[in-house]
């Protein structure tokens, strides 16, 4: 493949798209959120103790009510679960990183229906499916869509 000039404006174009994402508010919004998460002590340990039982977690799993500390990483992990939950911090970076990622659907979005309209795109993509019938009839019209 010969690099044409076509192709290093296309390679021109995603840097400029990159560069406004990197530079966009809803990055920085999420990145402020993300230090203010991970920039906490207490709250990292608070995290790493989670993964941590969440792991002891899975073993009880796998013996279920048999073996003999189930009830209690049961009872632990949903605490802890519960405790990560209602913090601040970590509810404003789960909405920045929900944010962010409706950002990069809509971007996605646009790039693909540039090429074409039939270009399909994840079903899971909330942008998508609330703009027709996220992808899964393909024919338009056989889940009652208007594509």
């Amino acid at each position: 493949m010969m690099m044409t000039n076509e192709w290093l404006d296309i390679i021109e174009q995603t840097d400029e798209l990159a560069e406004w994402i990197l530079s966009s508010d809803v990055l920085s919004d999420y990145r402020s959120a993300h230090r203010a998460v991970y920039g906490d002590p207490g709250l990292v340990r608070q995290i790493r103790d989670f993964s941590e039982m969440k792991e002891r977690y899975e073993e009880v799993q796998r013996f279920g009510r048999y073996h003999p500390d189930y009830n209690r990483v049961m009872k632990s992990i949903r605490l802890d679960k519960r405790a990560l939950d209602m913090n601040e911090k970590i509810a404003a970076l789960r909405l920045a990183e929900n944010d962010v990622q409706h950002l990069l659907d809509e971007i996605s979005a646009m790039i693909a229906h540039s090429v074409s309209l039939s270009v399909k795109l994840p079903s899971d993509n909330s942008f998508v499916t609330d703009t027709g019938c996220g992808g899964s009839c393909g024919t338009g019209g056989g889940c009652s869509c208007s594509a």
